[in-house]
């Protein structure tokens, strides 16, 4: 009989054969924000401030999105189950064919959304609060971004068809390729090198709209080079059934919802942060990209877990079931203990490269930004294991429940705790960081309970209840 050891060494071979080649991925396409906020940093700390607000309100919008079309995968997958080493029947080719035509459907009407709404809150912001300088700086930095919003969500869309189809590899070399691209073009618009024109802060915004644009365009010619994804590959949109578009919608919108409630709760945070003045905001700036690139192998471990208990639940598997999500919890704990020791024993080389200690405000926005990696080191293990939880909840197939409970750990938690700590208890930044971390921590332990609570009714033969 295997012992406990050796069957979490068994199990985390098992999540991280799925779990790594996603969060590669996902670190990958992160390097693009991160590559966009150390340009930013290098311009000063009034650039990192208005270009890292105008990427709040963009990864805002793009985040939702992105949850309207996460369903995809799973439904591609269910489609091609019964037939992964063999040939798709006519039925299931249509079927697929169907999803991908509603699902490019669905991301064009979110992306074209989503680039409107971020051009109004552009028009907006500037009335709750934040520096008329850094306002300033934010609005020709939206203006270039917010066209990038649909090519993201067609990028996105492909993404999970190939996923689902358990053809990723094309995905991950394209994506780190994507980096270098971007990188160029970043150095490129913001200087004037080559040919390309000198556009300062907002050539940061068309190079990484273009650089979506490029990224669609490689993933889509990659898959129709692909015999077994090209015959799938329909992108006739005007031809989606409505009933598979209004599937795709209700499966949607709330993981959109919730990844809203979490992507709405760190804006409203840095909208706070931002009354602090500019150093506040850009030590928060660079620390949040810092959590934002360790939350990436969450991301990773959260997809895995999930269609791993999708597959154990469908073999009636209760006990494996429940060992994922003691298998994700682990893995993610054991990263997350190693990045906290690099927060804590080398804060300066960790922050370098988004703040510049001899600039102006540099000093301050450096001296808070240290403060606020104590209290990463902290908040980064809830950060995941509540990830993790929306996870194992949509291998549950229950995809309302994260975000009724996002709802309470955020908003109705974490906002009071982070007004409390940073304006009553006047700790500043470095409060309404401790709001944050109370309102993941409290958010982790309810989607937790909620996933053991749902398989223990499983178990019993006790309806789920919505």
């Amino acid at each position: 009989m295997p012992t406990p050891l050796t069957t979490l060494l068994r199990d985390s071979r098992a999540l991280a054969t799925l779990a790594v080649p996603l969060a590669l991925t996902q670190l990958a396409q992160v390097a693009l924000t991160t590559t966009d906020t150390v340009m930013m940093g290098l311009m000063g700390a009034e650039a990192l401030a208005g270009g890292g607000l105008a990427l709040v309100v963009f990864n805002q919008l793009r985040t939702m999105g992105v949850g309207m079309v996460t369903a995809v995968g799973n439904q591609v997958s269910a489609a091609s189950a019964h037939a992964e080493d063999e040939d798709l029947t006519d039925a299931a080719r249509e079927e697929v064919r169907d999803i991908v035509r509603a699902a490019l459907a669905l991301a064009t009407l979110s992306g074209v959304v989503g680039a409107l709404v971020i051009l109004l809150i552009g028009q907006v912001v500037g009335f709750l609060g934040q520096d008329p300088e850094v306002v300033d700086r934010a609005w020709p930095v939206l203006l270039a971004l917010a066209p990038g919003q649909i090519p993201c969500l067609w990028f996105q869309a492909i993404r999970q068809f190939t996923v689902g189809m358990r053809r990723p590899q094309a995905l991950l070399r394209i994506t780190i390729a994507s980096v270098a691209v971007n990188a160029a073009l970043n150095w490129g618009l913001v200087h004037g090198t080559w040919i390309l024109p000198d556009l300062g802060l907002p050539g940061i915004g068309v190079a990484t709209s273009l650089v979506y644009a490029l990224t669609c365009l490689a993933l889509y010619a990659s898959a129709r080079r692909d015999p077994k994804l090209a015959p799938l590959l329909d992108i006739r949109i005007w031809k989606a059934r409505p009933a598979t578009l209004r599937r795709l919608t209700g499966l949607g919108v709330p993981i959109a919802a919730t990844y809203g409630s979490e992507a709405g709760f760190f804006s409203v945070v840095a909208l706070i942060i931002g009354t602090f003045g500019i150093a506040a905001l850009a030590a928060h700036t660079a620390v949040n990209q810092l959590i934002y690139i360790v939350f990436q192998i969450a991301v990773g471990l959260s997809h895995a877990a999930s269609l791993n208990v999708s597959r154990e639940l469908a073999l009636d598997r209760i006990v494996a079931a429940r060992r994922i999500k003691n298998t994700a919890l682990a893995c993610a704990a054991a990263v997350m203990a190693v990045v906290g020791v690099v927060y804590l024993t080398v804060p300066g080389l960790v922050l370098r490269p988004f703040l510049d200690p001899s600039a102006a405000e540099g000093n301050s926005a450096t001296d808070i930004a240290t403060k606020l990696l104590l209290v990463a080191t902290v908040l980064q293990f809830f950060d995941c294991a509540q990830n993790i939880g929306v996870g194992l909840l949509r291998g549950l197939d229950d995809t309302k429940s994260g975000f009724r409970i996002t709802l309470v750990g955020y908003w109705l938690i974490g906002l009071p705790a982070a007004w409390l700590f940073g304006e009553i208890a006047d700790l500043k930044t470095v409060g309404v960081w401790l709001g944050l971390l109370t309102g993941l921590a409290a958010t982790a332990l309810l989607l937790l309970r909620r996933y053991n609570r749902a398989l223990g009714h499983r178990a019993a033969g006790i309806p789920a209840v919505a």
